[in-house]
């Protein structure tokens, strides 16, 4: 094989070095070694290890540089050029370092396409591996390292943890490199969704289907106008942000959510039409219209009550099939804030009151719970009760708790509670934690999959190469 300057490339390069590891591995087969401690043992692993993660790198790296010489993948990447915005030129071909899932980097040689008239004596203008995009190779990392450096960030609690997770594993990154797999893995992942429809094997045909939207709270790193620090550091203020999720799941004929079906979730910052832009993608791909019976279900927040009307006409919903609900145990709460501004009231006549009411709400009977908050209303606290009587008022329609638990419904929002402790309040809350947005915007999707189960989808999307094409 040669390049295209002519110069002679070995191919027998893999060959000889995994015949070189195979006599190493004989010979640890055929004269074992007598272990006395633990430490011994543990050397012999470490050895055998390294031998194996060696094997396991020069074969993987022989299959990629075998498909890059492949005439099937090389019409791929001819496409992939051709397709490309701006107008690309064959650079030659060049070695390039990948790192593996074994730890240990391979070279292969690829061609680099840069766009035409970009070259200058001195300096290297930013293109691309064509070949290495078709194979989902993005920052010099197979498709596996990349999976696998996103999850552990989106998984654990930090960079640095994530760091050490992977070089107990063979994989030796810094945090700047660690950052920038797992942010542009998110960010190509993102571009892939709002281009294409995503590919979901399954449906929601004949099903029950619950869908809660719900908004978290994060710090972000915001600009402040002004001098510079005396260290030359730009000034920020760290705003309070609401970060805005959805989980779409299934449950069965007793209500309780069907396992067999991992749920949808994602989050973001853009706002509540970005929110409701990406619900209703989720919710054409699993073809909602031919569900059984769908289910919102949230808090009382405008924001998202406003939206949900336009949302189900949009996706062709019947009004016998959808059923809007405002969460049980947020509504008992604002009964018991109710108590509470009754100051002339005991504490056992405050919980009999609540009681009392929180027993009509689950039969329906919501006209008289509006009646007795009404009665309340005078006094010093007359204005904060009245407020009170409104939110009943205005979600009056969406607390006919009887009928929903007659059809074995859930009456309340717990599943997207849930989800925003364990997306957002753990891994992007805490004390003196502040994000940048597209950061925060990042790790908010790939926890959200991650948490839902459905970390194949995002790995396909970002391993597309539309991902580029739309960058």
């Amino acid at each position: 094989m040669t390049d295209d300057s002519g110069v002679v490339v070995q191919s027998s390069d893999y060959a000889a070095q995994v015949q070189e590891i195979l006599v190493e591995l004989q010979q640890l087969e055929h004269t074992p070694r007598l272990v006395r401690s633990a430490e011994e043992l543990e050397a012999v692993e470490h050895q055998v290890r390294q031998l194996t993660d060696r094997l396991g790198a020069l074969l993987v790296g022989r299959h990629m540089q075998h498909a890059l010489d492949s005439a099937a993948l090389q019409a791929e990447e001819a496409a992939l050029v051709k397709g490309w915005p701006k107008a690309l030129k064959n650079d030659g071909r060049e070695t390039v370092m990948i790192r593996t899932g074994q730890g240990v980097p391979v070279a292969v040689r690829a061609t680099y396409y840069r766009r035409k008239g970009t070259r200058r004596a001195g300096k290297r203008y930013p293109g691309m591996y064509a070949g290495l995009v078709v194979l989902g190779i993005h920052e010099r990392c197979t498709p596996g390292v990349t999976s696998e450096v996103s999850m552990l960030v989106a998984m654990l609690g930090s960079l640095e943890e994530a760091q050490k997770v992977l070089l107990d594993r063979g994989l030796d990154f810094n945090i700047k490199t660690l950052r920038t797999i797992t942010y542009n893995c998110a960010r190509r992942a993102r571009l892939v969704q709002c281009m294409e429809k995503q590919e979901v094997h399954e449906t929601v045909a004949g099903r029950r289907v619950v869908i809660g939207c719900d908004g978290g709270r994060i710090r972000l790193r915001e600009r402040k106008r002004g001098q510079k620090t005396k260290k030359g550091r730009t000034r920020y203020r760290g705003a309070w942000r609401e970060p805005k999720l959805l989980i779409v799941y299934v449950v069965d004929a007793n209500g309780k959510r069907l396992k067999s079906f991992s749920p949808f979730m994602d989050a973001t910052l853009k706002g509540p039409d970005a929110l409701f832009r990406l619900l209703r993608s989720y919710l054409e791909c699993l073809d909602i219209a031919q569900a059984d019976q769908v289910l919102f279900v949230a808090d009382g927040a405008p924001w998202i009550w406003k939206r949900v009307a336009a949302l189900v006409s949009a996706l062709g919903l019947k009004p016998g099939q959808v059923y809007e609900l405002l969460d049980f145990y947020h509504a008992v709460e604002h009964l018991a804030k109710v108590a509470s501004l009754c100051k002339s009231w005991g504490a056992k006549q405050r919980k009999q009151w609540v009681t009392r009411y929180r027993r009509l709400l689950l039969k329906g009977h919501v006209d008289q719970v509006i009646d007795a908050v009404r009665d309340l209303c005078h006094g010093r606290n007359s204005t904060a009760i009245r407020t009170q009587r409104d939110y009943f008022v205005k979600n009056g329609a969406r607390m006919a708790y009887a009928q929903l638990m007659a059809l074995n419904l859930p009456i309340g929002s717990g599943a997207v509670e849930s989800a925003i402790r364990r997306v957002v309040n753990l891994r992007l809350k805490g004390p003196g934690i502040f994000w940048c947005k597209a950061n925060a915007e990042a790790i908010l999707m790939l926890r959200a999959y991650y948490k839902a189960g459905r970390w194949n989808i995002l790995k396909q999307m970002a391993n597309s190469p539309l991902s580029l094409l739309a960058a």
